[in-house]
Protein backbone atom coordinates (compact mmCIF):
# COMPACT_ATOMS: atom_id res chain seq x y z
CA UNK A 1 0.00 0.00 0.00
CA UNK A 2 1.23 3.30 -0.86
CA UNK A 3 1.76 5.51 2.10
CA UNK A 4 3.89 8.45 1.46
CA UNK A 5 1.10 10.73 0.19
CA UNK A 6 -1.88 9.52 3.03
CA UNK A 7 -2.15 13.15 5.94
CA UNK A 8 -4.64 11.94 7.84
CA UNK A 9 -6.28 8.64 8.95
CA UNK A 10 -9.29 8.60 11.73
CA UNK A 11 -10.82 5.49 12.48
CA UNK A 12 -13.47 4.47 15.15
CA UNK A 13 -14.62 0.90 16.04
CA UNK A 14 -15.33 -2.00 18.81
CA UNK A 15 -12.46 -3.61 18.60
CA UNK A 16 -13.70 -7.09 19.20
CA UNK A 17 -16.47 -6.45 16.85
CA UNK A 18 -16.32 -8.47 13.80
CA UNK A 19 -17.25 -5.82 11.45
CA UNK A 20 -14.26 -3.35 12.02
CA UNK A 21 -11.66 -5.94 11.17
CA UNK A 22 -11.19 -3.74 8.16
CA UNK A 23 -10.54 -0.70 10.20
CA UNK A 24 -8.29 -2.76 12.57
CA UNK A 25 -6.06 -4.22 9.51
CA UNK A 26 -5.69 -0.64 7.89
CA UNK A 27 -4.53 0.56 10.93
CA UNK A 28 -1.78 -2.50 10.66
CA UNK A 29 -0.66 -1.79 6.91
CA UNK A 30 0.58 1.75 7.98
CA UNK A 31 4.26 1.61 8.36
CA UNK A 32 5.55 2.22 12.22
CA UNK A 33 7.57 5.60 11.37
CA UNK A 34 4.18 6.67 9.97
CA UNK A 35 3.60 9.45 12.65
CA UNK A 36 7.26 10.67 12.47
CA UNK A 37 6.66 11.50 8.56
CA UNK A 38 4.11 13.57 9.37
CA UNK A 39 0.97 11.44 8.95
CA UNK A 40 -1.88 12.43 11.46
CA UNK A 41 -3.07 8.90 13.13
CA UNK A 42 -6.34 9.28 15.39
CA UNK A 43 -7.71 6.22 16.49
CA UNK A 44 -10.53 5.86 18.79
CA UNK A 45 -12.11 2.65 20.23
CA UNK A 46 -15.33 2.35 21.61
CA UNK A 47 -16.64 0.60 23.95
CA UNK A 48 -17.39 -3.57 23.88
CA UNK A 49 -21.40 -3.35 23.54
CA UNK A 50 -21.36 -0.51 21.49
CA UNK A 51 -23.75 -0.65 18.49
CA UNK A 52 -22.17 2.67 16.63
CA UNK A 53 -20.79 1.86 13.01
CA UNK A 54 -16.92 1.49 12.35
CA UNK A 55 -15.64 4.52 10.80
CA UNK A 56 -12.14 5.04 8.38
CA UNK A 57 -11.29 8.50 7.33
CA UNK A 58 -8.27 9.13 4.94
CA UNK A 59 -6.94 12.44 3.60
CA UNK A 60 -4.89 12.99 1.01
CA UNK A 61 -1.93 15.72 0.54
CA UNK A 62 -3.88 17.22 -2.57
CA UNK A 63 -6.83 17.49 -0.41
CA UNK A 64 -8.83 14.31 -1.19
CA UNK A 65 -10.92 12.77 1.96
CA UNK A 66 -12.37 9.35 1.51
CA UNK A 67 -14.81 7.84 3.88
CA UNK A 68 -14.69 4.83 3.56
CA UNK A 69 -17.49 1.99 4.96
CA UNK A 70 -16.09 -0.81 6.92
CA UNK A 71 -19.14 -2.99 6.96
CA UNK A 72 -19.61 -3.15 3.41
CA UNK A 73 -16.08 -2.91 1.94
CA UNK A 74 -13.60 -5.55 3.01
CA UNK A 75 -9.48 -4.69 3.56
CA UNK A 76 -8.80 -5.81 -0.24
CA UNK A 77 -11.47 -3.19 -1.30
CA UNK A 78 -10.45 -0.90 1.12
CA UNK A 79 -6.55 -0.91 0.02
CA UNK A 80 -7.40 -0.85 -3.55
CA UNK A 81 -9.27 2.53 -3.26
CA UNK A 82 -6.90 4.37 -1.34
CA UNK A 83 -3.78 2.68 -3.55
CA UNK A 84 -5.84 4.11 -6.86
CA UNK A 85 -5.99 7.58 -5.54
CA UNK A 86 -2.06 7.22 -4.11
CA UNK A 87 -0.94 5.64 -7.75
CA UNK A 88 -2.75 9.04 -9.46
CA UNK A 89 -0.73 11.02 -7.42
CA UNK A 90 2.80 8.97 -7.88
CA UNK A 91 2.20 9.53 -11.47
CA UNK A 92 1.64 12.99 -11.29
CA UNK A 93 4.74 13.37 -8.50
CA UNK A 94 7.06 11.66 -11.56
CA UNK A 95 5.85 13.49 -14.23
CA UNK A 96 6.74 16.35 -12.46
CA UNK A 97 10.19 15.59 -11.48
CA UNK A 98 10.96 14.26 -14.47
Amino acid sequence: MITRFITQVTTKFNPFSPQSKPARLFLSFLPPNARSSGMNITAQLLPRHSTEKPTLYVKFKDGKEMNLDCEKLGIKSIVEEVDRHSRILQKAADLANA
